[in-house]
């Protein structure tokens, strides 16, 4: 089969301008993260690449349909149907569809001042489980955004849009469970059903025993699995919700610390007062002073 880069049927293609590049790489948003080509392959036959000193931006290749392939660090992986790869900066490469049966693929080259912080997804092959939440109309729509609006016009308003969006596409394929969350069913998830609980307790004192008890977990197990996950122990997270529910309080009603006290479980006011000065690094008396907005 005859090998070519690009010239497929209904194919969508846009090289930004150099002029335009210049203005992506100093403007104070867009120079974070931007694309410099962007397109899309359709049952792109013979498709075929190699760059033996790799490109200049990272590349993204992710594949809608068909088959194809990539080597980078002399490995081969094959691609499928809603998987991607991320090729960084300066590293050799080749990729390329399958002869019998090729590829469909949305692909961008992008580079930035925060690129390196997606470092964790270059060089390797990642698939999108299909599923009841995959949501990939939304990711497919949000490519769409990406590329018309760079179609119709360079003008800054349109550049910084598309560099917003590409963040949330990049954070779509790195953060696959918590771009599925909107429709997600919170009931069935042990963390969010123990999280739910502690919402609806904030005004009781728990204890480790009676949140794990809540979801059928051992205690023991349930804190592992939540510290994992949240990043906190899981009376330091509903600690940190009471003091959420108190910063409210003081927002937005005239209630007494004391009252805010007792309405939250706390022994007393200065047993309150300490747990949210420790938390806020600030006195409830000073953040209910302090200017807002």
């Amino acid at each position: 089969m005859e090998r070519k880069s690009d010239g497929f049927d209904n194919q969508k293609v846009i090289v930004i301008p150099n002029d335009i590049l210049k203005i992506l790489a100093s403007d104070k948003l867009t120079r974070l993260l931007y694309i410099t080509d962007i397109g899309f392959y359709p049952h792109a036959a013979g498709h075929y690449r190699s760059r033996k000193d790799g490109s200049n931006q990272n590349i993204l290749i992710y594949c809608k349909d068909g088959e194809g392939w990539y080597m980078v660090n002399g490995k081969r992986c094959t691609v499928g149907r809603n998987q991607f790869f991320v090729i960084s900066a300066g590293t050799p490469h080749i990729y390329a569809a399958s002869d019998t049966n090729p590829w469909s693929i949305f692909w961008m080259h992008f580079t930035g001042e925060m690129a390196d912080l997606l470092n964790d997804m270059y060089n390797q092959t990642h698939t999108i489980p299909e599923t009841s939440d995959s949501r990939f109309d939304a990711r497919n729509q949000m490519f769409e955004e990406i590329f018309i609006n760079l179609w119709r016009d360079y003008n800054i308003e349109n550049l910084r849009y598309s560099s917003m969006v590409l963040w949330h596409f990049i954070g779509s394929l790195a953060y696959i469970p918590q771009f599925r969350l909107i429709t997600h069913d919170d009931s069935t998830d042990v963390i969010e059903k123990a999280i739910s609980f502690m919402k609806s307790s904030i005004n009781k004192i728990l204890s480790l025993e009676e949140i794990a008890s809540h979801v059928n977990y051992s205690p023991s197990h349930f804190g592992l699995i939540f510290s994992k996950r949240t990043g906190f122990t899981p009376i330091n997270y509903f600690h940190n919700l009471k003091i959420q529910a108190a910063c409210r309080y003081l927002d937005f009603s005239d209630l007494k610390i004391k009252e805010i006290a007792q309405m939250l479980g706390y022994y007393d006011q200065y047993h309150f007062s300490k747990t949210f000065t420790k938390v806020m690094k600030i006195s409830p008396s000073e953040y209910k002073s302090r200017d807002k907005g």
